[in-house]
């Protein structure tokens, strides 16, 4: 008889400890798992869930105006906010109820309650210790914003989707994905919105023809975009809000969302005490078996601050069970990974920017299109569609694929299989394309764009 409490303890019950608990629990192992906030973690509770209903919502305003071009008359409209919340409220606890039934049906005990290391083998548990064999460290990340007079005035991703009421002004600051998602949903429900980058260009890493693209696309349905451009201090008037910037400038708003990143959440946990080695922005330094340099300590996740999405944590969590408790020998595989940003228009991604692939393979190929999508011949929109694909010219195979538009990431999943299968040029141009649709342009693009000096550093 084991003399732990547990073969194996979790501590956080999101995407990638929930996916751990359960299949090691499924295959024999005594699990218990910790969550002092929300069953689903960031992802369901203040992520990916309630930010793509929000994105849903805030398309309804195109959605009406597009309506008239096919003979539609949409009457006087309204939007409540308060009903988007409760509505949004209630579809988490449905799923947060989800993750309970799961865990339980899986034999895995749950404390709700906050939970932190004490040594290799014990954990402070509410007001009780438990020992258990192996300790798995799933906390994800936090919202960081940085320091500032007048920075209590912000909020961050985790306050946005509980907001008492939608303000009228809203400045957007960050360059990432959740910038860009939430300069777009604010815009979409009628909200004036500014988006500031300190940088040049947004969305660092993509690829740079995708990043300017969006910029456009961005600007013509009305979200004013401003690079260069960074908060110096805020203060809070009769009015709202001033923002002073760093060239001198002011802006007043009603509220400030601060989407400058996230960094890993192993804030007083207890790693340190136990020996456990941290990054130096605080992330957990595991191996490719997720093992810390404590044997019994593992960690996966976004506080491993690898590849911050959810699906990866599971397939983390995936690879941690199987090995540990069935004595296989998964890898991770991070590469090419198909991605998404719910941006408007939507993004979707596999593989390597131009200026990755050019750096990687030397000569390469590049197909390009760029059209206005059926759907707007009759609405009247002006929304266009870019669709890019990069093709290492010696193997033929297609080692980047980049869109920009409607269910980007619908049509990228498929994508991803392909380049996980090796496809080439041929294999996409030897494909039948489904007509007529914004996808078949993959399997259509004949002639690759003449050469052209290589991108500014992405």
């Amino acid at each position: 008889m084991s003399k732990f409490d547990y073969d194996l303890f979790v501590i956080g019950a999101g995407s990638g400890g929930v996916r751990a608990a359960r299949m090691s629990a499924g295959m024999g192992a005594r699990v218990a798992i910790a969550e002092d906030r929300y069953l689903g973690g960031t992802c369901v509770n203040v992520g990916c869930v309630p930010k793509k209903l929000f994105v849903y919502a805030s398309h309804f305003r195109e959605d009406f105006h597009d309506a008239a071009g096919y003979g539609w008359t949409v009457g006087d409209t309204a939007f409540d906010w308060k009903t988007l919340v409760a509505n949004k409220d209630t579809e988490i606890s449905r799923l947060n109820g989800v993750y309970e039934r799961l865990l339980h049906n899986a034999g895995v005990e749950l404390f709700n309650a906050r939970a932190t290391v004490l040594d290799p083998n014990t954990i402070q548990v509410g007001n009780k210790k438990v020992t258990a064999e192996r300790i798995l460290v799933a906390t994800g990340g936090w919202p960081t914003v940085p320091d500032f007079p007048g920075n209590e005035h912000v909020i961050s991703s985790n306050e946005v989707f509980s907001l008492d009421t939608l303000p009228k002004r809203a400045i957007v600051v960050g360059g990432g994905y959740i910038a860009v998602e939430f300069a777009g949903i604010f815009n979409g429900l009628g909200v004036e919105t500014i988006q500031m980058y300190r940088g040049p260009l947004f969305l660092r890493g993509f690829d740079a023809d995708v990043r300017s693209f969006l910029h456009e696309e961005m600007q013509k349905k009305g979200v004013d975009v401003r690079f260069n451009a960074n908060i110096a201090e805020v203060e809070k008037t009769d009015s709202g809000l001033l923002a002073r910037l760093e060239d001198g400038t002011t802006v007043e708003t009603d509220l400030i969302l601060y989407a400058t990143g996230r960094h890993p959440n192993t804030a007083n946990l207890g790693l340190e005490d136990a020996g456990v080695k941290l990054a130096k922005n605080g992330a957990v330094v595991v191996d490719e078996d997720f093992q810390t340099n404590v044997p019994s300590i593992y960690a996966l996740g976004d506080v491993i601050h690898r590849v911050a999405l959810t699906p990866v944590a599971i397939a983390e969590g995936m690879v941690f069970s199987h090995n540990t408790y069935k004595g296989e020998n998964r890898k991770m595989d991070y590469r090419d990974i198909p991605t998404a940003v719910f941006s408007q228009p939507s993004i979707g991604t596999v593989g390597l920017s131009e200026t990755e692939a050019r750096d990687k393979y030397g000569e390469i190929d590049i197909y390009r299109s760029s059209f206005r999508p059926m759907k707007h011949t009759l609405s009247g929109g002006e929304e266009r569609t870019l669709i890019k694909m990069i093709v290492d010219r010696a193997s033929d195979r297609v080692v980047g694929f980049h869109m920009v538009g409607p269910e980007a990431g619908e049509i990228t999943q498929g994508i991803g299989v392909a380049f996980k299968a090796g496809a080439t040029k041929a294999d996409f141009d030897a494909t039948i394309g489904i007509h007529p649709t914004s996808a078949e342009e993959f399997v259509t693009m004949r002639e690759a764009v003449p050469e052209a000096p290589a991108q500014a550093a992405e």
